[in-house]
């Protein structure tokens, strides 16, 4: 166990010397090294080895030649020393512009189809700014953000959880994917009635949405031929463009799953609301880079919204 009183006699200085001595191979270097006089480096060095109560160095004709003891310690300074300067250097770091990494938490299905032309823009007026995006689904999403793990978060839910505050970024309505082929193409809007008989393609059992678009075929009195579901809206729009099936999904995801031409978007004659929310923690201390991304966010937002226009 270390002598407290000893402790605190040993200075960070008595180990600067001791360093530099070691570093340089005598006291005249060392003096070098530190900017400072060889006697002043000898007696702190003295001083040193007399608080220890053991000698650090053989002194032989005028030259130090460091002893087992002063290797082992040197093990040991150079171990700290390292772990300092990685301490100086991340010091220094945190005032480059790029040192700061954005941590952004979303649902799966916005880390592909809103959060890239949002970065995009985002970098565009600031090359220097980092981003870390984590893709997650419900609930887990809401139970991260509220234990203030992210910077940003974008989520489905317009109700913040606990420990943040929640801004609704979009709304629009759920859309219908379709192969580009398919006879339904040509009809700018779809009804329910035409979904009729026709094989689909559904998310997963438990997903909200799922729900919403059953019951309200179930009201319609419309039936179809549920080939598959998946969780994913990315999977179901891969599945429509390879030909099994219509579905219907949100209006990102189809937007961008159209872009290569081989299925098509249209509109619904029925509304089904889709809405993305951010979500920013209220006890993690605000990054300066949240106020520029979310504003990339609005503006990737008000661009999809312009595209939904746009189709047929």
């Amino acid at each position: 166990m270390t002598d407290p009183a000893l402790a605190h006699r040993i200075t960070h200085r008595h180990i600067e010397v001791f360093r530099a001595v070691m570093t340089a191979g005598s006291a005249t270097g060392a003096a070098d090294l530190l900017h400072s006089s060889q006697p002043t480096v000898s007696r702190e060095l003295a001083r040193l080895e007399s608080l220890l109560g053991y000698a650090l160095f053989e002194r032989i004709q005028g030259r130090l030649r460091a002893n087992a003891r002063a290797l082992a310690l040197w093990d040991e300074v150079q171990r700290s020393w390292q772990g300092l300067e990685r301490v100086v250097d991340r010091a220094v770091a945190l005032g480059r512009p790029d040192a700061v990494q954005l941590a952004v938490l979303c649902l799966p299905a916005l880390a592909h189809a809103l959060l890239p032309g949002a970065a995009a823009r985002l970098m565009q007026g600031q090359p220097h700014a980092r981003l870390s995006v984590t893709p997650q689904d419900s609930p887990l999403l809401e139970e991260w953000m509220s234990a203030q793990r992210f910077d940003l978060g974008l989520c489905e839910q317009t109700a913040a959880p606990p420990g943040t505050r929640a801004e609704v970024l979009l709304t629009l309505d759920e859309v219908a994917v379709l192969p580009a082929s398919h006879a339904l193409a040509r009809q700018p809007v779809l009804q329910l009635a035409d979904f009729a008989d026709q094989p689909f393609v559904s998310l997963s059992a438990d997903d909200p949405y799922r729900r919403i678009i059953d019951a309200r075929f179930a009201e319609a009195a419309v039936p179809r031929t549920l080939r598959m579901e998946t969780h994913s809206a990315a999977a179901v729009c891969a599945m429509v463009e390879h030909g099994l099936g219509l579905a219907i999904v949100n209006p990102l995801t189809a937007l961008t799953a159209a872009a290569n031409g081989r299925l098509v978007v249209r509109r619904l004659a029925l509304s089904i609301p889709f809405s993305v929310a951010t979500v920013l923690p209220l006890y993690r201390p605000p990054l300066p880079e949240v106020a520029p991304m979310l504003e990339a966010l609005r503006a990737e937002a008000a661009e999809v919204a312009r595209r939904l226009e746009a189709v047929a």
